[in-house]
């Protein structure tokens, strides 16, 4: 099982870290930093959402989640509006 969002498929994607040197006075750039490649992970949940009206656990990074809550509040928020007018 990939390390993978299962809303929108975001994954470990590997890229470059490096620290910075301190330059020397007038050649800040005699020392340069070496770089090492590493990995970003996206953070994830095991979360249980309502997927087709079935409750399913599935496995969601933190932006997804978010989104899902926001956008289901917005919803009971316009269904709760209409039923008052």
């Amino acid at each position: 099982m990939a390390y993978q969002c299962d809303i929108c498929s975001k994954k470990t994607r590997s890229g470059r870290s490096h620290t910075h040197h301190t330059g020397v006075a007038g050649g800040q750039w005699k020392k340069r930093a070496q770089t090492t490649i590493r990995t970003f992970a996206p953070n994830l949940h095991y979360v249980t959402m309502k997927i087709d009206g079935i409750d399913k656990r599935v496995r969601a990074c933190t932006s997804c989640i978010k989104r899902v809550r926001f956008n289901l509040k917005k919803i009971t928020k316009a269904t709760n509006n209409k039923v008052t007018k």
